[in-house]
């Protein structure tokens, strides 16, 4: 179907997640934010660094911070296995890596299968959270990954941009 027949039928294309897990819950992010997935290596520590930023690593000659988002969203001890991975995002004007414990596949949601998050409080910050996709039993945590990538506690504003 091509765009202008979709538009004059009120279609609402679909939007394609990669779907990752942290601990136990699955999490999705716009698959057009991803520029790669690369099997976890150990980054150059960085002094002063906070804790969930893990290092850097060298990519192709561009130093990419990488953010651990188990420790950023304090979900226990991180263990590193053959499925733990960095997901290479472009976010804005940035490179990140953020480290993973594995990804699932590519997921298309319509928009129908997107429920709003709920409201939890003050005490956890949820502005980073799109909604929650929905697809037969499975349930995604929708993230917006600009929004949490360039948010001031995570430290990776333009201002502190690494270049090689």
């Amino acid at each position: 179907m091509s765009s202008n027949v979709s538009q004059l039928h009120g279609y609402v294309p679909a939007s394609e997640y990669l779907a990752f897990t942290l601990g136990q819950e699955e999490y999705g992010i716009d698959i057009q934010k991803v520029g790669e997935i690369r099997s976890y290596e150990a980054p150059t520590r960085i002094a002063n660094a906070p804790d969930f930023v893990k290092g850097v690593v060298n990519l192709r000659g561009l130093i990419v911070p990488i953010v651990d988002m188990r420790i950023k969203f304090n979900l226990g001890t991180p263990t590193y296995d053959q499925f733990t991975v960095v997901i290479i995002l472009n976010i804005g004007h940035r490179v990140v890596g953020m480290v993973v414990d594995r990804v699932s596949d590519v997921t298309t949601l319509l928009p129908e299968q997107i429920k709003p998050a709920p409201e939890i409080g003050s005490a956890l910050n949820t502005d980073h959270i799109v909604g929650l996709g929905t697809l037969d039993e499975r349930m995604l945590i929708l993230v917006d990954i600009d929004k949490l990538m360039s948010s001031a506690d995570m430290g990776l504003t333009e201002n502190t941009a690494l270049a090689a």
